[in-house]
């Protein structure tokens, strides 16, 4: 086996993968709609909450997702490491699609320079265009979903940093008056 026919199973095989990639970018930008929409309607509930949830702390509010969950769970002695790890949770998809949208965008850009150069090599002005509007389109593409859930992720650990913070005082205070009460209990 030769370097060329080698070099042909590479290009043959990088070219299977155009479709599933272009796919995936499809479904990541579906996605990417469906976050914002969520994440929209919850800065809604959030903006017509946050009295309620300034006033009235023991009390689940929608669009106040952690601390909902917090006072959901107090009663089992939730952790502070389990409110953390519930907060990664609900960050973790649009955070994925941040990062990997732009890749996938790459991987079909370099995809269809190679066609897209031998039709160069070849004098075929048309399968330039044709590869070339694949390739400048689908990184466009990936870079848009990323733009959006960066700036949809950013703004939810933001929130989610906010409610920790409430979330961790309650959890002191529970813990402080604990001790308190233990001590009172030894002291009688």
């Amino acid at each position: 086996m030769n370097v060329y026919m080698i070099e042909e199973l590479m290009y043959r095989v990088s070219d299977i993968f155009l479709l599933p990639v272009l796919i995936s970018i499809i479904v990541l930008f579906v996605y990417c709609l469906y976050a914002l929409g969520q994440f929209t309607a919850q800065y809604v509930q959030r903006r017509n909450n946050t009295m309620r949830y300034m006033k009235q702390p023991n009390q689940t509010l929608a669009g106040f997702d952690l601390y909902s969950f917090f006072i959901q769970q107090k009663e089992k002695g939730i952790s502070y490491d389990e409110l953390e790890v519930y907060a990664l949770k609900k960050l973790e998809l649009v955070r994925m699609t941040t990062r990997i949208a732009p890749m996938l965008g790459l991987i079909a850009t370099m995809i269809t320079m190679g066609p897209a150069l031998k039709s160069l090599a070849d004098g075929n002005i048309q399968g330039i265009s044709d590869n070339l509007v694949i390739a400048f389109s689908s990184v466009i593409f990936g870079l848009v979903i990323s733009t959006i859930t960066f700036w949809i992720a950013s703004v939810q650990k933001r929130w989610l940093a906010v409610e920790l913070i409430d979330c961790q005082k309650q959890l002191d205070a529970q813990k402080d008056l604990a001790t308190e009460n233990s001590q009172i209990q030894e002291a009688a």
